[in-house]
């Protein structure tokens, strides 16, 4: 199984993430991990961080001449403000207090949970750790679960099918060969049609200061079948995709394939006809309604996994109602900086835990210590269904 664990904080001087159980033998660069970190600063209506933020990514271990070891993984993402010096004191690891707690907890938040949580007095102690900013770990990881699966011919990409009021038509879903034209789009909609409606809404969202949310549809091509399990219940596979993407900061609802709309239809309508490809010499689901799982494990068929997020909850205008955690007296949430909608870059954050999802599961199903094992038993496994 592959597992993953993230330090560090929004402001702090990096962060960090490891990543355990890859082969030994998988070949990765660092710009592997630079290009994909590009990507989740993608999408118009992003605040003015993501234009002078850049990713400083180094590896620590696990990697030599190019290729895993088999060991731990560790790499690093330096933080490019830290050199300014405000973050360096204001997030110092040294004893010491800072001159501006922030005592009024935002709406909308992890700030005034994670205060009574862990009796904190400052918003910031939570809102560093909480904040968004912890996915381009999360990214990293994921870049690595992304090339271990293109080994096994398994591609994951992500659209967005919702912004606000507007939806885009998902009657034609993009493919991996199209992921250059998602990412083109200036809020990744593969949907032109709708990609003006989008851009027109941030707009207009900006325009008195509020934010949007929507929907983001992660495809899987050439995932095997398999993965998961219905023995167990967390085992099954939808279960750990539900867990990974309602992970994610903002995230509030996930859908498998077209888990809502096939609640209000009759049986007849909801599920997927089975069908034999001679030529491919392997079965076929007709359609994408179970989104290519069944009974806790993936049929081999297009996967797909819709994730809904939230408004951002940090306004640029204070309209949200708050209290003073010290006075008690209302007012309203301070503003950290913030974007219109961060939609567009959350799908490259789904793509990375869907993509770790496979990856692990892959593992758990082919094993290997060596990435030649690993890609063996797969193909071996694949060739055993025909």
């Amino acid at each position: 199984m592959l597992r993953f664990l993230t330090a560090g904080e929004s402001h702090g001087p990096a962060l960090v993430v490891t990543v355990e159980g890859l082969p030994a033998g998988l070949p990765i660069l660092i710009g592997d991990v630079a290009d994909e970190l590009a990507r989740r600063r993608l999408g118009y209506g992003r605040g003015p961080r993501m234009r002078f933020e850049t990713d400083d990514v180094e590896f620590l271990g696990g990697v030599r001449h190019g290729r895993t070891l088999g060991s731990p993984l560790a790499i690093l993402i330096r933080n490019s403000e830290w050199a300014t010096g405000k973050w360096a004191e204001e997030m110092s690891s040294e004893p010491g207090r800072t001159a501006s707690p922030l005592t009024q907890p935002r709406p909308g938040h992890a700030d005034l949970a994670g205060m009574q949580k862990y009796g904190f007095n400052d918003a910031r102690d939570v809102l560093e750790r909480a904040s968004a900013r912890e996915t381009a770990a999360r990214v990293a990881a994921g870049t690595i679960a992304k090339v271990l699966l293109a080994q096994i011919r398994v591609s994951v990409l992500s659209h967005v099918v919702q912004l606000g009021g507007a939806a885009a038509s998902i009657a034609h879903r993009p493919t991996p060969d199209d992921l250059a034209q998602v990412d083109g789009s200036e809020v990744r909609c593969f949907d032109p049609d709708s990609e003006a409606d989008m851009i027109r809404e941030i707009k207009e969202a900006a325009k008195v200061g509020d934010s949007l949310g929507g929907v983001v549809e992660v495809l899987g091509y050439g995932v095997p079948p398999g993965l998961g399990s219905h023995v167990h219940w967390d085992r099954r596979i939808d279960g750990m995709l539900a867990q990974a993407l309602m992970s994610i900061q903002a995230m509030k609802a996930v859908e498998i394939g077209e888990g809502f709309t096939v609640a209000g239809v009759r049986g007849s309508a909801a599920h997927d006809a089975i069908s034999w490809d001679a030529g491919a010499r392997e079965y076929r689901r007709e359609s994408a309604r179970a989104g290519g799982i069944e009974g806790g494990m993936t049929t081999g068929d297009l996967l797909v996994a819709r994730v809904a997020m939230k408004p951002l909850a940090t306004l640029n205008r204070p309209v949200l109602k708050t209290v003073d955690v010290e006075t008690k007296a209302e007012t309203v949430s301070f503003k950290e900086r913030t974007d219109v909608t961060a939609v567009p870059a959350a799908g490259v954050v789904a793509e990375t835990m869907v993509s770790l999802v496979l990856a692990s599961e892959s593992l758990r199903k082919f094993g290997g210590d060596s990435l030649a094992e690993f890609v063996r038993n797969h193909d071996a496994y694949r060739a055993s269904l025909r």
